[in-house]
């Protein structure tokens, strides 16, 4: 049992290193993943959310209306205003 499982180990260690070496011949390398890290500059671009005071939809700071104090979604709901429930 012992010589099966030695020669199977071997043999797939061949096969491994046989892959390596077509794919340096071939110019491939390594695959590389496509997830992209995020880094320090990433960070630098987040934007605070703001919650709407009428339907409670988030939205970036930039593209909220402040009026009397609390953050709409748009006039529409600055006229409503402040929903009861």
């Amino acid at each position: 049992m012992g010589k099966y499982l030695f020669w199977g180990v071997v043999a797939l260690g061949l096969l491994v290193g046989t892959r390596i070496l077509a794919r340096k011949a071939a110019g491939q390398g390594p695959k590389r993943s496509a997830f992209k890290f995020k880094t320090a500059q990433d960070d630098q671009k987040a934007e605070s959310m703001v919650r709407c005071a009428h339907c409670g939809v988030h939205l970036p700071r930039s593209e909220a209306t402040l009026i009397g104090g609390n953050t709409w979604c748009s006039d529409d709901h600055a006229k409503l205003g402040v929903k009861n429930s």
